[in-house]
């Protein structure tokens, strides 16, 4: 069974903003595909839920602790080397535009806090990540990325406007197919399928 981390910041204030794309993108396959209700695990300070996905067995897991600390909760599950290759993360990327994903593999976290908690907790880069882009962009379709450290967070502490949020939602039907994917035919397949 692969685990789907989904990444972002828990509370009320945060549950629309940019930075919790992961997390948005999880709650809706989950409730679109009947998943049970989410479980609040203490232990793992995160919230959980089993179920399947065009047959295939997967677990959602949204920890409910701060991005910077994400690797605390997913560090509780994969414990080891082997069960790195059933784990994928989805977040959110500011060097894609609004409305593409992209899937990776055993590379750097490209500035993404949340994720390089996970790689630090973990020991290890390789495991599978789609990342959502949310930067916007252009009529021409340029994007543009946020300049600066204090411009960078505050767009992705902003909150999506509506037609930006449904733009993401519409999105998990893809991210649904490619976890479906990892799952049955492997990382390698869903790149070459969804990149």
């Amino acid at each position: 069974m692969i685990l789907i981390v989904g990444l972002g910041n828990p509370g009320k204030e945060y549950e629309n903003t940019r930075h919790n794309t992961g997390r948005i993108i999880l709650e809706k396959i989950a409730k679109a595909n009947d998943f049970p209700n989410w479980k609040n695990d203490m232990k793992l300070k995160s919230f959980r839920s089993k179920g399947e996905l065009d047959g295939e067995k997967v677990e959602f897991l949204l920890p409910n602790i701060f991005m910077n600390n994400s690797g605390n909760a997913v560090c509780g599950i994969i414990d080891d080397k082997k069960k790195l290759k059933n784990l994928v993360v989805v977040y959110d990327d500011l060097d894609l535009p609004l409305g593409s994903l992209k899937i990776s593999y055993d590379r750097s976290s490209g500035g993404h806090n949340g994720l390089e908690s996970v790689i630090k907790r973990v020991k290890s880069k390789e495991f599978v990540r789609i990342r959502i882009g949310v930067s916007p962009s252009t009529p021409t379709g340029k994007f543009r990325k946020p300049k600066g450290e204090e411009a960078v967070l505050k767009f992705l502490l902003g909150t999506f406007k509506e037609d930006e949020l449904k733009i993401i939602k519409n999105m998990s039907k893809k991210v649904t197919e490619i976890i479906t994917m990892v799952s049955s035919e492997g990382k390698d397949k869903a790149m070459s399928v969804f990149n």
